[in-house]
């Protein structure tokens, strides 16, 4: 069998409060004999500290069965109550007992009186009521950390479940559509074809790599959409253009990660391409750790098909990442969408 050994707190409580209490009982025994005679110190203080002690690890026991027993903080009204009894179960024998043992050995030639009893009896119960008031604070504050870091553990994992559906859902988008441009390429020129492919290994080997991360810094993301651009290039050439304009003070700072080629694929897919009225999309840092990607309005005649998980996917991460200023503005020549910053040290 197990032996139980009290929290080390509650040991220094005990050796702090006994002696203190052992002043008091004695008062309750022995009156002013306690001042002067010297043999209440020798046996009767030592023997009420002894007996306190096997008490006070009776009542330890008890609260210890009582919260393995209902542990949780919606059961914290029948834990209370059952510590409660701890003055029925555990204090009331000790103090009866402790009566009992002085008188029936006359220890220091004790007689047992009515009032000792009940005095002895409200000093074990004013100590068992701030005891058990101060022990069951601390648990129920306890356990209520403990329940926040669950669940904010919880909280965590689902976060990352959650980025994890949403980086899945760009791999085989962007995967199709380049298969679709390579697709187009290999029966119109060959040369270029080759050409897509071998940059598209390149994209698709750092959009692997990249895409196991919750976040990315502005430099790895800029530098990724360039590449991703050349793919751009490679089918329409000067019909989309790209600008970006990175003030490098922002190079580390983060961002979901895929945001810009979510959002520069999404505006070649809704606008109309032509080397007559290209389409123009700037990418540009603003003060107030903001990235901004702006594009020229030409929409197409006919819609292209859309699952609507560009825009969606990066609102939701950064919900998750719960990071406020990301925005979405159109005007009849402008679509423009604000990327909020974060520092470095901030992660999901």
């Amino acid at each position: 069998m197990k032996i139980f050994f009290p929290p080390k707190h509650k040991c220094n409580l005990f050796l702090f409060s006994m002696p203190l209490i052992d002043v008091v009982l004695n008062l309750v025994l022995y009156k002013e004999r306690f001042w002067t005679d010297a043999n209440v110190w020798l046996l009767s203080f030592p023997l009420l500290y002894a007996i306190g002690f096997l008490s006070w690890y009776g009542h330890m026991l008890y609260g210890h069965y009582i919260e393995k027993k209902y542990p949780t903080l919606h059961q914290s009204r029948k834990r209370i109550t059952w510590k409660a009894m701890v003055a029925i179960l555990v204090m009331c024998p000790s103090v009866l007992f402790i009566f009992w043992l002085y008188n029936y050995f006359h220890i220091l030639g004790y007689n047992i009186q009515q009032k000792d009893i009940t005095k002895g009896l409200l000093v074990g119960f004013g100590v068992n009521l701030i005891f058990e008031t101060l022990f069951e604070a601390e648990y129920i504050l306890m356990q209520y950390k403990e329940s926040k870091m669950e669940k904010e553990t919880l909280q965590l994992l689902s976060i990352k479940d959650e980025f994890d559906a949403l980086k899945n859902q760009v791999n085989p988008h962007f995967l199709f559509n380049c298969f679709n441009t390579l697709s187009s390429l290999i029966s119109v020129d060959k040369q270029r074809a080759e050409q897509f492919l071998n940059e598209l290994s390149k994209v698709y080997r750092y959009l692997l790599r990249n895409n196991q991360e919750t976040v990315s810094t502005v430099e790895n993301e800029i530098k990724f959409i360039q590449s991703y651009f050349q793919l751009l290039q490679t089918r329409h050439g000067d019909a989309v253009q790209l600008n970006t304009e990175i003030d490098k003070k922002y190079y580390q700072y983060l961002l979901p990660s895929l945001s810009l080629q979510l959002l520069v694929e999404n505006v070649v897919k809704h606008n109309a391409l032509s080397k007559s009225q290209p389409l123009v999309i700037d990418i540009f840092t603003t003060a107030g750790n903001k990235l901004v990607v702006n594009n020229n309005l030409q929409r197409r005649s006919i819609k292209a098909p859309s699952n609507k998980v560009g825009l969606q996917n990066i609102r939701t991460k950064y919900e998750l990442l719960r990071l406020q200023g990301f925005q979405v503005i159109e005007d009849e020549k402008n679509f423009t969408v604000v990327l909020p910053l974060l520092w470095r040290n901030i992660t999901a």
